[in-house]
C-alpha cells in the first residue's frame, strides 16, 4: 500500500489546514535519505506540512484504555514478544527470535479521535503506537499494518519520535528530517517518561512529542482501526506504557 499525497493537493491544504513546511533537509539527516531512494513513495520536502497547533487539551472527555490491573480489551498480533500488567503501566518486553509484535485495542473501529500515552524506555529498542490500524494474515502469520506514530530508539541517532511510519504499509510516510523538525528532534527524554499525542480527524493526522509539534500528514487511505503498542523485533528491548487513552470526536 502506498502512502502518498501530491503536490497539488499538498498545495490547496496548505491554505486551508496548515502550512507548508520551510522544506529544507537538515545537514544531520542527510546521511539517513540514501536508506530510503528506493521507497517510491517517499514524500517529497517540498510538499510537506508543518504542524504549528499547540498540542490538544488532554484532560476532559478521555477513556482510559489500560485498566491497571490486566490486559482486558487489548490482544497480541504478529509475534511472541511479551505484553504484561504492571500496576500504572503496561510493560512490553522483547523475546528473543520474535517478530515485531503488536498489543492492540480489542476495538477495531476508531475513527476520529485524540489519543494520547506515555512511554519509558528500560531497555532501548525501536517501538511506536499504530492507530487506525488492521491485521491480516502472511505467509508467515499475522501482519498488522497501517499508519504508526515512530517512537524511536536512542540507538538509531536520527531522532524521528513523532514521525509517521507506514507499517507494513509503504515505509516513511512523514519523516522529521526538516530544519523546522529540529526542535521535536530533540524532544525526548531517554531516561524518563515520553509523551506521545496523536489527533486525527478526517484525512488529516498531527502528532505531538512532550508537546512540541511533529508530524503533519494528510492522507484518506487509512480511515479507522486499532491502536497498537509495539515491541520490535531485534536484539533487545523492555518499554513501559502509561496513561493510555483516548477521546472519540464527533463524525463531522
Amino acid at each position: 500500500m502506498k502512502l502518498q499525497i501530491g503536490i497539488a493537493s499538498a498545495l490547496c491544504l496548505s491554505m486551508t489546514t496548515g502550512v507548508l513546511a520551510d522544506n529544507k533537509i537538515d545537514e544531520s539527516q542527510e546521511k539517513f535519505i540514501a536508506q530510503y531512494e528506493k521507497q517510491k513513495n517517499l514524500p517529497d520536502p517540498a510538499d510537506m506540512l508543518l504542524n504549528s497547533d499547540p498540542e490538544p487539551e488532554l484532560t476532559e472527555g478521555f477513556v482510559d484504555l489500560y485498566n491497571g490491573e490486566n490486559l482486558d480489551g487489548w490482544v497480541p498480533y504478529g509475534g511472541y514478544c511479551e505484553f504484561e500488567a504492571q500496576g500504572e503501566a503496561i510493560v512490553g518486553k522483547h523475546v528473543k527470535g520474535s517478530p515485531s509484535t503488536y498489543l492492540s485495542t480489542v476495538k477495531d473501529d476508531y475513527t476520529d479521535f485524540v489519543f494520547t500515552a506515555e512511554l519509558k524506555w528500560e531497555v532501548d529498542n525501536n517501538t511506536g503506537i499504530i492507530f487506525r490500524g488492521n491485521v491480516r494474515d502472511g505467509q508467515k502469520g499475522q501482519v498488522v499494518f497501517g499508519p504508526q506514530a515512530e517512537m524511536e530508539d536512542e540507538n538509531r541517532q536520527r531522532f524521528w519520535s513523532g514521525g509517521i511510519y507506514g507499517q507494513s504499509a509503504g515505509g516513511w510516510a512523514y519523516p522529521l528530517w526538516l530544519e523546522s523538525h529540529e526542535e521535536v528532534r530533540g524532544a525526548i527524554d531517554y531516561s524518563g517518561w515520553n509523551r506521545i499525542t496523536i489527533h486525527a480527524e478526517g484525512d488529516v493526522v498531527k502528532t505531538w512529542v512532550n508537546g512540541i509539534p511533529a508530524a503533519h500528514w494528510v492522507n484518506g487511505e487509512f480511515k479507522q482501526g486499532f491502536f497498537s503498542l509495539q515491541v520490535h523485533s531485534g536484539h533487545q528491548g523492555r518499554i513501559l506504557f502509561r496513561n493510555i487513552k483516548v477521546k472519540e470526536l464527533p463524525a463531522p
